[in-house]
């Protein structure tokens, strides 16, 4: 395993981070294999894994039960420990200690090493201003519950900006970033950013959700063909492991075999060693990803707000994610999951008013019913 340094108590953490938020599941999906999680995250430490994540809502609540029982028999002691602090489900000051407790409680531990403010952008940090948040997890760190302050987030680059300079004493941030996501959420000016100021950087979502895994054949030729033979997914952990920002990367691992994979990788990881022909690679098949774009909307949101309050950016953003990656059931699941019925395409009322404001000049009234009959009924895409 490498390690690189993070934080100011010069310890250094595998750059390979444990996720819990894919742990593997029974095979009638009823719950998450217990016996098995506790495996496969055993056996991600016993190789050299010192970092692992969980939050609040992970699997329903049981990711935090699960880690914290993976952490028994002399687990707990060979690594760090970290959490997350569900801000949308705070209404009152008084829920932070309320939450951080049953936190803790489900763990089975006094404290955790590292809590964050949970997928935070400009609402998350409006909520912990009013509530006066900051000020809750200085005094959860001064009583012992937490060791480190961060925030992981999910918003675009300037509110990224903001939520560091809104705060001095930041420990570490976490963000989504891979090859396809240089400009998207923080992107690399916020990894940059955020570097320069001197905060570790935690990556998650490095293989997009696995959508990274298993490209499409014409983009597996490129990779194929390429003198330096890689699989996919190490192909794009190793792009993020290039940036020596970067400090460690999350993987949701659901099985075994996907922990040793990416040890393996792990083990060859190194910051700054990619090469021009390698980058190129990564940009081909960035271009070739790209390419696969069905609807051509921007996200520049010049069509918001529509009068139905159908979010109109991000039902094309699923749409195309779909049609990019070969994989319409995330796109079907991010839709019904992740998206409120008011906003989803089937609202739209083929008022128009967005198309007047579009500059890319899309038909989007005539697009709606496309995207909901593929990602909201199920249907193929056209042709």
């Amino acid at each position: 395993m490498q390690y690189r340094p993070f934080g100011k108590d010069n310890w250094k953490v595998s750059v390979l981070g444990f996720g819990a938020m894919r742990l593997p599941m029974l095979p009638d999906h009823s719950g998450v294999d217990e016996k098995e999680a506790i495996r496969i995250i055993r056996h991600g430490i016993d190789r050299g894994i010192n970092y692992v994540d969980t939050a609040y809502f992970y699997h329903d609540g049981n990711s935090e039960v699960i880690v914290g029982r993976a952490l028994k028999d002399g687990y707990r002691q060979k690594v760090r420990l970290a959490t997350k602090a569900p801000v949308g489900l705070m209404k009152t000051p008084e829920d932070f200690d309320r939450i951080l407790d049953e936190q803790l409680k489900r763990l089975g531990l006094d404290y955790v090493d590292y809590y964050l403010f949970h997928g935070i952008g400009d609402g998350g940090l409006a909520i912990m201003k009013k509530l006066g948040l900051f000020e809750k997890m200085e005094k959860a760190k001064a009583d012992g519950r937490i060791r480190h302050i961060g925030f992981s987030f999910h918003d675009k680059a300037d509110a990224f900006i903001r939520i560091v300079d809104s705060y001095d004493k930041w420990e570490f941030c976490q963000i989504q970033y891979n090859y396809m996501d240089t400009e998207n959420q923080a992107g690399t000016a916020g990894l940059k950013y955020a570097a320069s100021k001197g905060i570790p950087v935690i990556v998650m979502e490095p293989l997009l959700g696995g959508k990274l895994v298993r490209p499409p054949k014409e983009i597996a030729a490129m990779f194929d063909d390429f003198i330096i033979k890689r699989k996919p997914a190490d192909w794009a952990l190793q792009w993020v492991w290039n940036n020596p920002e970067v400090s460690v990367i999350l993987s949701g691992m659901s099985s075994f075999e996907q922990v040793e994979e990416n040890i393996a990788s792990a083990h060859k990881s190194k910051a700054g060693f990619f090469s021009g022909s390698e980058f190129s690679l990564i940009g081909a098949v960035k271009r070739e990803f790209e390419k696969r774009i069905v609807i051509p909307c921007t996200k520049c949101e010049y069509c918001m707000p529509c009068p139905q309050g159908v979010a109109i950016p991000r039902n094309f953003e699923m749409y195309n994610d779909g049609a990019m990656y070969n994989d319409p059931g995330a796109a079907r699941y991010n839709y019904k999951v992740w998206m409120k019925p008011q906003e989803r395409a089937s609202e739209c009322t083929g008022c128009k008013t967005c198309e007047e404001k579009c500059p890319q000049k899309i038909e989007i009234s005539s697009w709606m019913p496309k995207v909901d009959n593929v990602i909201g009924k199920g249907m193929d895409y056209p042709g």
